[in-house]
């Protein structure tokens, strides 16, 4: 079994839409759990706020079955892939690690680079695996969130 992290957001009804997207991933993938509910401004364009969250699973799927899934499950969400890159969204689902590989090949980027630059990512990763060793930089998560630049980015826990 490998273990894997999704990032999951959406600022269009986003609670709808996280909701039923986590009902899809513990049917795709065994033993889910997730971090808090986080907010945060988009990041890169104007837009609504988003809804985002970190989900850890275990999963015998390939690294490429992995990502078909998530592609699928956003696609069932409306999820328009031809869209402008920073854009809201239905649904945005990335693989951001699984177990330690580093993979950058036929479009599969693993660790997400999303981990050191963006809180939405970071901040509920720290949370869920504060212990977990970042694959390449060889610091936890938690360490990392510690080092992050707080001031740069607004996110903050929901109910």
């Amino acid at each position: 079994m490998h273990t894997i992290y999704i990032s999951v957001g959406s600022n269009i009804e986003p609670r709808r839409h996280v909701q039923s997207a986590l009902v899809e991933m513990r049917a795709c993938f065994s033993a889910v759990q997730q971090s808090s509910l986080y907010e945060s401004q988009a990041v890169g364009f104007d837009g609504d706020n988003f809804i985002n969250l970190v989900v850890r699973a275990q999963t015998d799927k390939s690294i490429e079955a992995v990502v078909d899934c998530l592609h699928e499950i956003e696609a069932r969400h409306g999820r328009d892939r031809q869209g402008p890159k920073f854009s809201s969204r239905t649904l945005d689902l990335d693989l951001l690690l699984y177990d330690d590989i580093v993979c950058r090949e036929h479009g599969i980027h693993v660790p997400r680079e999303e981990i050191l630059y963006n809180a939405f990512v970071l901040y509920p990763l720290a949370e869920i695996a504060p212990d977990l060793k970042h694959p390449t930089e060889q610091q936890t998560m938690g360490q990392l969130w510690q080092q992050f630049d707080k001031g740069k980015q607004k996110i903050w826990k929901v109910e």
